[in-house]
């Protein structure tokens, strides 16, 4: 439990360094980062494999390149859905899941 609860306080602290790296992206404070961080979690669980079953033709077609532009749509998902969260467009989402990506394997390591 206590790895678990390390994970999404680091994972909170990747979103908020995001925030702050990528212009475009905005999280109000850190309770707002952890709120996005559990939605990120779920969106990840369940709304992406489905995605990606449904783009798989696109996906091939494009060597796998799609999955960055649904990570991109997602990441603008939970910026709609929290409160507190706002992403400018597709450019900041698209840099901002990227950053978002490459980070948590980090935090995956924990």
């Amino acid at each position: 439990m206590t790895k678990l609860l390390i994970k999404w306080v680091a994972f909170a602290l990747v979103v908020m360094f995001v925030a702050w790296l990528i212009p475009g992206v905005e999280v109000d404070n850190f309770i707002t980062a952890m709120i996005a961080t559990v939605v990120i979690v779920f969106v990840n669980a369940f709304i992406k494999p489905v995605l990606k079953l449904l783009t798989l033709p696109i996906n091939i077609l494009s060597l796998g390149l799609f999955t960055l532009v649904i990570n991109a749509l997602l990441f603008m998902f939970v910026a709609y859905v929290v409160p507190g969260v706002s992403v400018d467009g597709f450019l900041s989402a698209l840099l901002g899941s990227i950053v978002l990506a490459i980070l948590s394997v980090g935090v995956a390591w924990i």
